[in-house]
């Protein structure tokens, strides 16, 4: 199965650049069907108030869950002091598999790190080229999944992306999206050293193309298994990391319902043709 692991959905209300006013779906999903994706994970465009968004991003969720695959968003500034509640209500109410942060807005906080070790989420964090500050998530909470979007930097920022190469290998708890990645030996690199467990396809639909970013993934002629892998298998293993708090303890969550089938573990590290 392929899922895409980076879409925007619904309607932001900032109004001042595409990624804060609208992100429709109807063309994107015509082309991920056209492309063979089955599946996307879709977060909510730049908003003023997140749990507002985070409820608009549900009832999308809701109307194509065979498809689609909701992330709550969050300020880590604005939002402090209720992100627990919010990403609670998320998984519990509103159906949500994952936290989306954005440095641009503000870098995550112990308290997000937090909500998504209680409820075994990965983070999604676009570091907008400041790949250090994964050197203090990483460690600090090393039994949270992160994910780096286009590789640290989709200005191209090539400092940004070599070190989050590194830090692919250096920590186990971190992965890496290929949206907007355009520096190929990069992405080269990452499965080379790192391994094909540690690279998620994303599109950053549905303003880029999602079949002209599969075809990137098909151009390193990888081993049948280790596309598999990136192409969904990995991001597939994250995602069963869902659990939901009782009262007393953790239970594994039953509901929502996960993509189909479940990876048990990452696949070993393969060499790219490019």
């Amino acid at each position: 199965m392929i899922i895409d692991g980076h879409c925007h959905a619904g309607e932001g209300d900032l109004l001042t650049h595409p990624w804060n006013t609208s992100a429709p779906l109807r063309d994107y999903l015509r082309r991920a069907r056209a492309a063979g994706i089955a599946r996307t994970v879709v977060f909510p465009a730049f908003h003023s108030d997140y749990a507002v968004a985070n409820e608009q991003l549900a009832r999308l969720v809701a109307r194509s869950r065979d498809r689609l695959i909701g992330f709550a968003f969050v300020h880590c500034k604005r939002d402090a002091g209720r992100i627990g509640a919010m990403v609670e209500d998320g998984v519990r109410r509103l159906g949500l598999r994952g936290i989306k942060v954005h440095g641009h807005e503000a870098m995550p906080t112990r308290e997000v790190c937090d909500a998504a070790r209680r409820f075994g989420l990965p983070v999604l964090v676009d570091v907008a080229g400041q790949a250090s500050v994964v050197e203090m998530l990483a460690p600090a909470y090393p039994d949270v999944d992160f994910i780096v979007p286009h590789f640290g930097s989709f200005a191209d920022d090539w400092r940004a992306q070599q070190q989050v190469v590194d830090q692919l290998v250096r920590h186990r708890n971190v992965y890496a999206d290929t949206s907007g990645l355009r520096r190929f030996d990069y992405l080269v690199d990452a499965i080379r050293r790192a391994g094909p467990g540690k690279v998620i396809f994303g599109s950053d639909g549905p303003w880029l193309h999602p079949g002209l970013e599969l075809h990137k993934i098909r151009l390193l002629g990888l081993p049948r298994a280790a596309e598999a892998a990136v192409l969904g298998g990995n991001l597939q293993r994250l995602l069963g990391r869902l659990r939901v708090p009782q009262r007393r303890g953790f239970v594994e969550a039953s509901a929502p319902e996960p993509p189909a089938g479940r990876a048990s573990r990452a696949p070993g590290r393969q060499s790219a043709r490019a």
